[in-house]
């Protein structure tokens, strides 16, 4: 009893992580032009970030470079690298310890699913392990792409404070760089994330690199649209000599009716996300607290009006 429980449980959540793939991967395709430009820029970074996988260097590049060997495991490991860039992890190790634990989640699913299937027919092991490898591909893809939305996310709302105080900064006489530093150590405890975006632009223009290559990058690694926007405001004032400050103001203003509208947007969203939760939940307790004490003493007096009589 309680491994076909345990069965139909796994096969639950397998359904619905593929429903809730499905929904990821064929829910936004309304803009085509958008779609294969994020494409070339994914393509890009992830062309500019990749390292060459060899064998030795430590157990954890060997086990990038095993991954590397089998049908599509380079283009796998590029396409988590780029995730995880964009989700705010990029220490030297991580896309390493990503593909262990990945690995690591799926087998122990597998050996779970056919410990618990061991005394099963082979098509209840056949649809077990079927499930088990499912969940245990596609549920972390999800957690990593939970984390790159919740990432950009946090940029887009820090994004209107800090151009805002960036451009006063600029209007103070600073240079950009020398803007970006100070707006980014004033910035570091309010929204660390964008705060270490400017700090590693600034690092990389003072390494040497061109300033409009070191933003190119920043579109990249983050994907947002609204510092890609910056970045070409940026770059233009940069290459043509104009002011920066005044068109700074004005789009930190744009920014925060944008936010404002995704605010109301949400809001407006709220309702429809409660209606189910309403029904399925708070209806049913409703209905038990207010009507069963009625039933209960109807059912009392009708007892005592049809007893027998004295």
């Amino acid at each position: 009893m309680i491994q076909s429980s345990l069965f139909f449980l796994l096969a639950f959540l397998t359904i619905a992580t593929l429903l809730w793939s499905g929904f990821e991967l064929f829910g936004d395709k309304e803009d085509p032009l958008g779609d294969r430009l994020e494409e070339l820029r994914a393509h890009a970074m992830a062309s500019g970030v990749r390292q060459s996988r060899r064998r030795g260097g430590g157990f954890l590049n060997n086990v990038l470079y095993l991954i590397s060997l089998a049908p599509g495991g380079e283009g796998w490991l590029r396409d988590s690298e780029r995730e995880l860039a964009q989700a705010g992890v990029r220490r030297r190790q991580a896309l390493a310890i990503y593909a262990l634990f990945q690995i690591l989640f799926l087998v122990v699913l597998v050996a779970l699913m056919l410990f618990l299937q061991r005394n099963n027919e082979l098509p209840s092991k056949f649809g077990g392990v079927m499930s088990a490898l499912l969940l245990g591909y596609l549920l972390p893809q999800q957690v990593l792409h939970r984390m790159v939305r919740r990432y950009r996310r946090k940029l887009r709302e820090a994004l209107p404070d800090t151009v805002d105080l960036l451009g006063i900064v600029l209007g103070t006489g600073l240079a950009l760089d020398q803007a970006m530093l100070r707006v980014s150590e004033e910035m570091q405890f309010i929204y660390p994330e964008l705060a270490g975006e400017f700090a590693t632009v600034v690092m990389q223009v003072k390494a040497g690199q061109e300033r409009a290559k070191a933003f190119q990058q920043l579109v990249r690694r983050t994907g947002v649209d609204d510092i890609k926007g910056l970045a070409t405001m940026i770059i233009q004032s940069d290459r043509f000599g104009t002011g920066l400050s005044t068109g700074l103001q004005i789009y930190a203003r744009d920014l925060r009716i944008s936010r404002r509208l995704r605010a109301e947007a949400a809001v407006a969203k709220a309702g429809i996300k409660m209606l189910f939760p309403i029904v399925l939940f708070i209806l049913p307790a409703l209905f038990v607290v207010t009507l069963v004490p009625g039933l209960l003493s109807v059912l009392q007096n009708l007892r005592q009006g049809f007893g027998p009589p004295r």
